[in-house]
């Protein structure tokens, strides 16, 4: 049997071997934004200009008031592995500058038309140099006064496969202002301003921390957020962490930085999740921007390209310090003396102003069930003209009928899950049946009913049907939700008419809500659209819509789903009773959980020992 000779081994032309690398650096006009605003602030800039045309794809354009870069060096900027932050493997082992790698540049020069022109301190005039892919020019004379400019044109303009994956200009230069935001956080004392078809969408002066943050996350997250400032063995985290009443449906609103760089750790966010644990539902997220500064040498920060992983020396301590930290400043109580106050604000730039706003216990957002009118509250609930028994029975053998002929008695076989008794703290119905005791969790319940409710009109009619608001909701939302519903009124495949919902975009940073599923009319109308934008944003309409169809009506079920804590009348419980016996699957909620429980007379006997 004959064998195919192997290839000979050989050397990979450099022009590849870059474009290779860019696959890892340049996944994005983000990426590639990120990389030259770290090279931007390496180089001592104070005031940084990005401008950014189609999102960053036609063109990405950073200016700067840096060191520079002397005549001599701007070929070697462009070369791979050609870097001024180390120059040896002590060096790397204690990196303290954002860029060390050498491969930035070189990456992103090797799939555009890239420009640049710099003027070093003290040096006459300016000099420029480009690359057009693998082409790169003679070095000339150039007009600046001070500092660097780097265009990156036509990105993927060579690797058209690799253009192919991105998006649309809306959706990269939401990913391009959320990696400029992140540096921006990072360093209030640079001035940025950011630009996108050539009308200026933010500017931020240098300034104060507290500044900042209230510029970029908004008054909100400024009156709801506390003070953080510890200091153990070397360690040191401060910024702030929103309040457990400012809570988020994602994890927009987390900011990492270790010694000045953004990460996405998981051992950090462990310990983060944990210091909220108590204090917070599980299927919502805290918001933060906090700053850890430790040695560098206790940190490897060479674990990816994208440099946003890192690895710990001694990640226990780390993982402890952090869980500590947070949670000794999450329980401290409102009334803490002044002296104290002064004390954190002394150490902490944002203290006096996060530490001041009043704080209020976490309450669970109440849906208006109309309690003193229960046929009101069933047919706003379940959308049934059914109403629920307005009399309370407890017998163990008949019920009186529970529609319009009221002296009609009906067997208790067809009530499966009895009648109504109790509700015990706000979580658990208690019924009685002929076989002894039932126990609901309404949450779980209601949340199958609504569920089953959302398929069944999509499936018969193609479309939820939909509730116009009298007055539409407006609220603030980032980039990439107002790009998400941009694609969707842009494509014209009503993906999200079919969902129930009606969107309309009021600014660049504004949406509104003009429709939502009838079913959910009483739902949280913020809360409900950012979780369906998300899933659109994550997994596409298409995706959404299919493949992934009933994890997006499940998130939307849950919203309108009767909370915890939530006191009902027995004619309200005995109508969710009555709509779990009609509902198929309401064993189980769409996660899994049981939503109701037997209790048989024998198993109370034996409970009680009566009998023995």
């Amino acid at each position: 049997m004959s064998r195919t000779p192997l290839n000979s081994i050989k050397l990979l032309p450099d022009q590849l071997i870059s474009q290779i690398a860019a696959g890892e650096v340049v996944e994005r006009p983000a990426s590639a934004l990120k990389e030259l605003l770290e090279n931007s602030l390496d180089a001592g800039s104070t005031d940084i200009q990005v401008s950014l045309i189609q999102g960053g794809i036609k063109q990405l354009r950073v200016a700067d008031n840096g060191s520079g870069i002397v005549q001599d060096d701007l070929k070697l900027a462009l070369t791979r592995h050609a870097t001024s932050k180390i120059f040896s493997l002590e060096d790397l082992e204690a990196v303290a500058s954002l860029g060390f790698r050498g491969e930035a540049l070189a990456s992103i020069a090797s799939v555009s038309r890239t420009l640049i022109i710099s003027r070093a301190l003290e040096t006459k005039h300016a000099w420029r140099i480009s690359s057009d892919g693998s082409e790169i020019s003679t070095i000339e004379p150039a007009a600046l006064e001070v500092g660097t400019v780097i265009e990156v044109n036509d990105l993927y303009f060579n690797t058209p496969a690799r253009r192919k994956f991105l998006k649309t200009d809306a959706t990269e230069f939401g990913h391009c202002e959320a990696a400029f935001t992140r540096v921006a956080l990072s360093r209030p004392d640079v001035s940025f301003t950011l630009q996108h078809n050539g009308r200026v969408l933010s500017r931020f002066a240098a300034g104060t921390s507290a500044k900042r943050f209230n510029e970029v996350l908004g008054a909100e997250f400024a009156a709801e957020s506390i003070a953080v400032d510890e200091e153990a063995a070397g360690l040191r985290l401060w910024g702030v962490a929103a309040k457990p009443t400012f809570n988020r449906n994602s994890r927009d609103t987390q900011y990492v930085y270790v010694n000045g760089r953004f990460v996405r750790d998981k051992l950090i966010a462990h310990a983060i999740r944990q210091a909220y644990q108590d204090v917070l539902h599980h299927d919502r997220h805290p918001a933060f921007v906090l700053f850890l500064e430790l040695d560098p040498s206790l940190v490897d920060v060479n674990v990816h390209p994208s440099k946003t992983e890192v690895r710990f020396r001694d990640g226990q301590a780390i993982h402890r310090f952090i869980y500590h930290s947070l949670n000794k400043n999450l329980a401290t109580p409102t009334g803490m003396s002044n002296a104290a106050t002064a004390s954190q604000a002394q150490h902490n730039p944002f203290a006096s102003q996060y530490t001041n706003s009043p704080s209020y216990p976490q309450y669970q957002t109440q849906i208006n069930l109309n309690a003193n009118q229960p046929s009101a509250f069933y047919e706003t609930l379940f959308g049934s003209k059914n109403q629920p028994p307005e009399r309370e029975f407890a017998s163990p053998v008949c019920y009186a009928g529970e529609f319009d002929d009221k002296s009609q008695a009906k067997p208790a076989e067809d009530f499966p899950l009895g009648f109504a008794v109790a509700q015990i703290h706000g979580v658990y119905i208690l019924a009685q049946n002929k076989l002894g005791l039932v126990v609901v969790d309404m949450h779980a319940a209601h949340e199958r009913i609504m569920y089953e409710r959302l398929k069944n009109a999509l499936d018969d009619k193609a479309a939820v049907p939909m509730q116009p608001l009298l007055i539409p909701v407006s609220f603030n939302a980032d980039r990439l939700e107002v790009a998400t519903v941009q694609e969707e009124l842009s494509s014209g495949l009503g993906n999200l008419q079919q969902l129930g919902f009606e969107f309309a975009i009021l600014s660049p940073n504004t949406l509104a809500v003009r429709a939502v599923p009838t079913m959910l009319q009483d739902a949280d109308a913020i809360t409900l659209a950012r979780d369906v934008l998300k899933d659109l944003r994550e997994f596409g309409a298409t995706r959404a819509l299919t493949e992934r169809r009933n994890e997006l009506l499940g998130t939307m079920a849950c919203h309108a789903a009767v909370r915890a804590n939530r006191i009902l009348t027995i004619p309200e419980m005995n109508g969710l009773l009555r709509d779990m016996e009609a509902t198929e699957r309401s064993g189980m909620c769409n996660h899994g959980r049981p939503t109701w429980f037997q209790v048989s007379m024998s198993d109370l006997d034996k409970m009680f020992m009566r009998g023995k």
